[in-house]
């Protein structure tokens, strides 16, 4: 039987912290008793009790967040829309401002790298968008250092091959794709644009990639099933809910829905201090909003990241691995491996792979990067086991870092099957939406042709560690902290700029 229509008039009424209803989506839900475990802190619930939520609350939630997490008692039914209080939207001075400079920004035409995206983005996201896409762990050493490795890797090009065809496609997990890329997992798409991870699924397709869809996306999972082509692959990224239910039936309900690999987190048993990101939160909460930590309420000072992941189960270990393949037959591949030892381990339990990765250096500060661990799991892999990469049995990831196809080329050579990238396609929606996710794809396919002619090689097959030298992947040097992560890189380049308003006389 269809619930009765609530009236605005009605919901207006439950305003305070003692009876608080919200409106999300045209469904009115009691959060009263939800207050205190809201992991952004009761002052932004509170901002909206009685009234219309759904805009503050869809760039950070999934559409079914709410009605997930809240016992169906407290969803109290749907509201008569023309009986609503309008929630007055101010635009400030800053938005104001930066709505300008988005007006300004280059024509797609004038962005020639990935770095571009990255400074265009910079100077149009919102504060808050740009502190939780950039952030890294501590002093940002291993962000930077992801990127700096690949600098240490110089290559060895063969001459006289023939390159009037050159073909840099590739299988991942058994799947095609056009480049040796997956569109790796982010969280928060609908922090950068409206579209959120949509722009991610359509501009794969186009671009015949592979998008692996993150946990905490802010479009809900069917929705970016549902946006896929026919026949388009994707993955599913997983955090494990301390609540195994929870995680077994967000498991087999992506194995229904079509998808082909899921690549299980466990490098964040603990998120890391992404100082940037704590920052902003600060600046938005009251004080009186902070509580302490292991108090048994929820931190406040975290910034969007930590509250977003407090269900992230820290008990996570080996043994559970069985029960993972007793619930799915996807491929099983471990995200976030940082050792050869537990990289041996994962092949010796039957997995499919793994990504060597730190998490786009967010967790661990002075975590090495993806790219000189692989050079070590190849290493021991054939050194203990005979065994050589690239391998169809068990398959090497890396992410982290990469802005070129020649960060992917080096990491092709040295044994990976393909590299994940995400920030960079971040950037590119964030600025220029899914046409410059598209664009972005399209700029790496041009620079994987090149180079694929410049180094000689015909296919992605022939692109073999000989073509690499990698004696010095080990030589750390810190970058120091306040540098420019790739600023300092190329310090002559000009990146694309906003346009110049020419004053009306």
């Amino acid at each position: 039987m269809p619930q009765k229509k609530l009236s605005g008039i009605e919901v207006a009424q439950h305003n305070t912290r003692g009876s608080c209803w919200i409106i999300v989506h045209g469904n009115v839900y009691d959060v009263t008793d939800f207050l205190d475990d809201h992991p952004g802190g009761s002052k932004i619930i509170l901002k909206y009790a009685g009234k219309d939520a759904t805009q503050e609350y869809d760039p950070i939630h999934p559409p079914d967040a709410i009605t997930t997490n809240l016992p169906p008692e407290k969803h109290l039914g749907p509201v008569e829309p023309d009986t609503v209080e309008k929630v007055e939207i101010v635009i400030t001075d800053d938005e104001k401002a930066r709505q300008e400079r988005m007006s300004n920004r280059p024509p797609l035409d004038e962005i020639l790298n990935l770095h571009d995206f990255e400074a265009i983005a910079k100077q149009v996201m919102t504060d808050k968008a740009w502190a939780y896409y950039s952030s890294a762990a501590d002093d940002e050493i291993t962000n930077r250092e992801n990127h700096a490795a690949y600098h240490r890797i110089w290559f060895r090009p063969k001459i006289l091959i023939d390159v009037t065809e050159v073909d840099w496609s590739t299988t991942i997990l058994g799947h095609k794709s056009s480049m040796p890329i997956y569109i790796t997992a982010t969280a928060l798409g609908k922090l950068g644009h409206p579209d959120g991870e949509l722009t991610l699924t359509r501009a794969a397709a186009k671009n015949g990639v592979i998008q692996m869809i993150p946990t905490l996306a802010s479009c809900s999972f069917d929705e970016i099933v549902s946006a896929a082509e026919p026949g388009q692959v994707q993955f599913l990224q997983l955090y494990v809910n301390k609540d195994r239910a929870i995680t077994q039936r967000i498991v087999q309900h992506a194995e229904e829905q079509g998808i082909k690999g899921l690549f299980i987190t466990v490098d964040a048993p603990q998120l890391g201090r992404r100082e940037k990101d704590m920052r902003m939160k600060f600046t938005d909460e009251d004080p009186s909003e902070v509580k302490q930590a292991g108090t048994g309420s929820v931190d406040r000072s975290q910034g969007a990241a930590r509250a977003i992941s407090s269900f992230i189960d820290p008990g996570l270990k080996w043994a559970d691995l069985d029960w993972f393949k007793s619930i799915t037959k996807m491929p099983l591949i471990l995200k976030g491996v940082q050792r050869w030892e537990d990289a041996l381990k994962a092949y010796d339990l039957g997995l499919a792979g793994v990504v060597l990765s730190n998490h786009g250096g967010r967790q661990l500060d002075f975590a090495r990067s993806g790219i000189e661990v692989l050079v070590e799991v190849v290493s021991k892999f054939k050194e203990i086991r005979g065994i050589t990469f690239p391998n169809e049995k068990f398959q090497l990831f890396v992410d982290g870092g990469v802005r070129r196809a020649t960060d992917v080329l080096k990491a092709v050579a040295l044994g990976a099957t393909a590299v994940g990238i995400g920030r960079p396609f971040l950037y590119a929606f964030s600025a220029y939406g899914t046409e410059g996710a598209d664009k972005a794809l399209k700029i790496l396919n041009d620079e994987f042709e090149m180079n694929m002619r410049l180094l000689g090689a015909p296919t992605i097959k022939d692109v073999t560690p000989d073509m690499v030298d990698i004696s010095n992947i080990s030589s750390h040097i810190a970058a120091i902290p306040g540098d420019r992560l790739y600023d300092s890189n190329y310090e002559s380049m000009q990146h694309a700029k906003l346009r110049e308003v020419k004053s009306k006389m």
